[in-house]
């Protein structure tokens, strides 16, 4: 019952806004053709209507021209096996599959596979015998998707910075702590069960940083063909440049993470090296943040990571962790002072 549940629900709501977008534009597509086009119910307008509403405009274009596309296929193979077989049962069920593998040998989207069917179906099963029927229905789809994409691009058209803009201040946030984190663990003696901890708390940084590339392509994809994208564009371009910073500290601070994991030793904490890299983590969590937020005001304050740490002599005792510390901060130090300057 459980998978049940999950299988039928959806993790967050749609926005309330695109439903209210989708019934008007499902309304309006039905008066609209009803008026122009006399004749059956404008159920193809209605349709088309209501599945070409997206969360951003570009994606209602996609889906307008792949609904479009299925209908005028499948209504054009219907109507033409119609013309030479009639409309019997077999031909109905033929049409159908013929819409599939013609789909299928096209390479066309799912959307446009299944409505080649459906549409091949509809009309042979409802229009075969009304003159005109097919052509009615592709002007319907037509009307219906054009419907659909100007209501969603007049009425608030949507713009998706705010999630990545929030994804990426977490990613942000969460990099800056997990320094600390780190910086700790080499600071204090810590237990077996702690160390778990702090990896399994490092490798949720990929993730996250994913879920931030993911929230930034959608906002770029609600900017396409937006009469809004203007004032937008540079925000989403500064959030793009933040995580190609932080990707490669992500990948850095994860092997670090890994490598006190590996190699820890409690007697780390009593290693000047050691508690100077600790100190160098501290410095790179506060410039993180630094470089982070947005101002300019916040980009004018000094950094805390100035210079690489330099050691003259290996350490008598875990120089190999040391070392690999040391490679991994010194390319920090090289991504955070490269956004400062």
């Amino acid at each position: 019952m459980r998978r049940l549940h999950t299988s039928i629900r959806a993790a967050q709501r749609a926005p309330l806004l695109l439903v209210v977008k989708s019934a008007l534009a499902t309304g309006g597509a039905w008066l609209l053709s009803e008026a122009l086009l006399p004749g059956p119910p404008p159920v193809f307008a209605a349709i088309a209507a209501l599945l070409v509403v997206q969360p951003s405009i570009n994606q209602s274009f996609s889906k307008a021209i792949e609904r479009s596309v299925g209908v005028i296929t499948g209504v054009l193979l219907a109507s033409t096996l119609g013309v030479f077989f009639g409309n019997h049962t077999w031909v109905i069920l033929t049409a159908a599959a013929s819409g599939l593998l013609l789909a299928w040998a096209l390479r066309l989207s799912p959307g446009a596979s299944s409505q080649i069917a459906i549409s091949a179906i509809l009309v042979l099963s409802l229009g075969a015998a009304t003159p005109g029927y097919a052509f009615g229905r592709v002007a319907e789809t037509l009307l219906g998707a054009a419907i659909g994409v100007v209501v969603n691009a007049l009425l608030v058209p949507p713009v998706m910075v705010d999630p990545a803009r929030e994804s990426t201040a977490r990613l942000r946030d969460e990099i800056a702590a997990s320094l600390e984190r780190l910086a700790d663990a080499l600071s204090t003696v810590r237990t077996p069960g702690q160390l778990e901890t702090l990896m399994v708390e490092a490798r949720l940084l990929r993730p996250m940083r994913d879920a931030a590339e993911k929230a930034i392509t959608t906002g770029t994809e609600s900017l396409a063909l937006n009469p809004r994208s203007g004032r937008h564009r540079s925000e989403l371009a500064d959030l793009s440049r933040m995580l190609g910073l932080y990707t490669p500290i992500v990948t850095q601070l994860v092997g670090m993470t890994r490598a006190v994991y590996d190699h820890y030793s409690p007697d780390l904490v009593d290693e000047p090296h050691v508690r100077a890299i600790a100190d160098q983590l501290r410095r790179a969590a506060r410039d993180v943040e630094r470089v982070g937020k947005p101002g300019a005001a916040a980009r004018e304050q000094p950094p805390a990571l100035t210079t690489p740490l330099q050691i003259a002599t290996a350490p008598a005792s875990n120089w190999v962790l040391i070392g690999s510390l040391l490679e991994d901060l010194h390319r920090i130090h090289t991504s955070l002072t490269a956004e400062t300057d």
